[in-house]
């Protein structure tokens, strides 16, 4: 689905990304997790082309990314951020509507698809509709960010510590929300967390990261099992 192959980045004089190689299979629920500033975030954005690699090539689908559109690419890959960035003079349903817009949807089919999808989170179409972004919670403005991610059917969904900025409540109920999501639309999704607690209940395979390299990738049990050295031991150590 996405394969990474010798990818590297630097940053001035500084190698953030070290020869990534790997692959993301389709319909996974992929883990980046690793300490604040060890290229989690720059890994995700390459995949659309936010950051562009310095050596190596990224694929999709088995074509080079950088054969895509730049336009196409992005429709067919949803983005959800740690700021949610809802647009606030925009309802909630237009907020949802934009990417299917772009897609030259049928409205109706654009107020259809709403309305199933904010059913399928737990909010009512009829109350939730028309509300601006600052009537609702921050769990419920994270809902309709991944709302607006998902609605175009997109090949795959990159999510960047979405949920780091709420309440441990909302938290949980959106972790097992994005869960049911990815397991429902059968999405390829590429999460990026600090937290390797909630990388163990989430991710189908995780992706540990230090200093810009890739540590080990495994299911949580594999690693757990078989940590590759004593800082990934560490970071279940921690995660107790």
């Amino acid at each position: 689905m996405i394969e990474f192959k010798q990818v590297s980045k630097m940053y001035q004089d500084k190698r953030v990304i070290s020869g990534h190689h790997f692959t993301i299979r389709a319909g996974e629920f992929f883990i980046l997790v690793g300490a604040s500033g060890c290229g989690k975030t720059t890994t995700l954005k390459m995949i659309n082309r936010l950051i562009e690699p310095d050596e190596g090539e990224i694929y999709l689908e088995d074509k080079p990314l950088k054969a895509y559109l730049l336009r196409e690419l992005r429709l067919n890959i949803g983005y959800v951020l740690q700021q949610i960035a809802l647009f606030p003079n925009l309802t909630v349903g237009e907020n949802i509507a934009l990417i299917p817009e772009m897609k030259k949807w049928h409205k109706h089919d654009i107020v259809k698809r709403t309305e199933e999808l904010l059913h399928l989170v737990g909010l009512s179409a009829e109350t939730y509709m028309n509300r601006y972004p600052s009537e609702l919670s921050g769990g419920e403005q994270q809902r309709i960010g991944i709302l607006r991610a998902i609605i175009g059917n997109p090949k795959v969904l990159l999510l960047d510590e979405p949920f780091s900025a709420l309440d441990p409540i909302s938290r949980r109920q959106l972790q097992q929300l994005i869960k049911k999501l990815q397991q429902e639309l059968k999405m390829t999704m590429v999460f990026v967390t600090h937290d390797m607690e909630e990388a163990v209940k989430l991710g189908d395979r995780i992706c540990i990261m230090n200093q810009g390299e890739v540590v080990q990738i495994g299911s949580p049990q594999e690693i757990k099992d078989n940590p590759a050295n004593q800082f990934v031991a560490d970071l279940f150590t921690l995660k107790r």
